[in-house]
């Protein structure tokens, strides 16, 4: 099973509404598993109980804040790592910046590592997730094309290549 890829309609340049629209991917998130099933989904075929796991994740939860307002980035091995990052407004003089009335939109950033990126990148694959045009959902591509009356072939989301089948979804 692959990763479902909307495609949608939007304009190529937004300060000129008469550039011609194109289309784009987007990802069709599912709904997330609840905590207790991704733990045991991801502790499945080992000896870790999933009990033990959101333990683990408890204690990270709490501990990555901590660090991070200490100032730390968290790595976390095979994974990546989290830093905080924050937008500030600009000061004439460095006596008249004040932290507390100038930095805004503070936030955690993780940052995955090359190895995940990596093993994410090397078995993606991508299936039809449809397509969205003014405002309405098509379940696949095929869908659209018969509500639009156009006449079209799905290609492989993507690779903008005819994968010969022109069934999609």
């Amino acid at each position: 099973m692959g990763l479902k890829c909307k495609v949608y309609e939007k304009g190529s340049d937004p300060r000129d509404k008469s550039a011609p629209k194109k289309w784009y991917g987007t990802t069709q998130s599912e709904t997330p598993l609840s905590g207790k099933a991704m733990t045991k989904a991801a502790t499945q075929n080992t000896t870790l109980a999933p009990i033990e796991l959101e333990a683990a994740l408890d204690l990270l939860g709490n501990f990555i804040p901590q660090q991070l307002l200490q100032g730390h980035t968290v790595t976390l091995p095979g994974l990546g790592y989290f830093r905080l990052t924050f937008k500030s407004k600009g000061a004439d003089t460095v006596q008249e910046f004040n932290a507390k009335e100038m930095i805004y939109d503070v936030r955690p950033v993780f940052v995955p590592s090359k190895e995940l990126r990596d093993r994410i990148r090397q078995n993606i694959e991508f299936e039809d997730g449809g397509v969205i045009k003014d405002g309405i959902s098509y379940a696949t591509r095929a869908d659209f094309y018969q509500a639009t009356g156009q006449g079209g072939t799905a290609t492989t989301p993507g690779t903008g290549e005819d994968d010969g089948d022109h069934q999609l979804g």
